[in-house]
């Protein structure tokens, strides 16, 4: 495994057992201040074969990929992570959509991962996505837009917990 990362002159890149560190070795080598270094979920639903274009946005916005895998997701799991829209209209939606096909599942890390993640994805409306984000270029109806990001780091260290044993 490589992870390499460019912050303004200075490009850092581990190898090995050594690239889950990336965020630890930005912090140490490139002045970079661990207060700005986040670790956000990305998930994404297997439709159309967006896995490679996804993941490629994701790291040249320069952020490191830590952890990946590709699963179905089970129901008790998919519940939980959509906890907070239980009493919504759209809950069962939600789920149904998430646990119907494999899943990919990343932990990222990077200087303001999450903002960056948010950013390159666009709003949760795809309509109202801007073009040139994910869900502007890949997305049209609201319960099935291609990309889930985490949109706190409260929200990142629980939804890391469901899906990575350890984040």
């Amino acid at each position: 495994m490589t992870a390499t990362q460019q912050f303004g002159t200075a490009e850092v890149t581990a190898i090995g057992r050594h690239a889950p560190l990336i965020g630890e070795i930005l912090v140490g080598q490139c002045g970079v201040s661990q207060d700005s270094i986040e670790r956000a979920l990305v998930k994404q639903r297997d439709e159309g074969g967006l896995i490679g274009e996804v993941l490629r946005r994701v790291e040249a916005k320069g952020l490191a990929i830590e952890e990946l895998d590709l699963r179905p997701i089970d129901r008790t799991v998919a519940e939980e992570h959509y906890g907070e829209h239980r009493d919504k209209p759209f809950f069962d939606e939600l789920v149904e959509f998430i646990t119907g096909g494999p899943v990919v599942v990343a932990r990222i890390t990077g200087e303001d991962a999450i903002t960056c993640w948010r950013t390159l994805i666009g709003p949760t409306n795809p309509v109202e996505a801007a073009p040139g984000s994910i869900r502007g270029d890949y997305a049209s109806v609201i319960g099935e837009n291609i990309v889930h990001g985490s949109d706190s780091a409260e929200s990142a260290a629980r939804e890391l917990k469901l899906f990575f044993f350890g984040a």
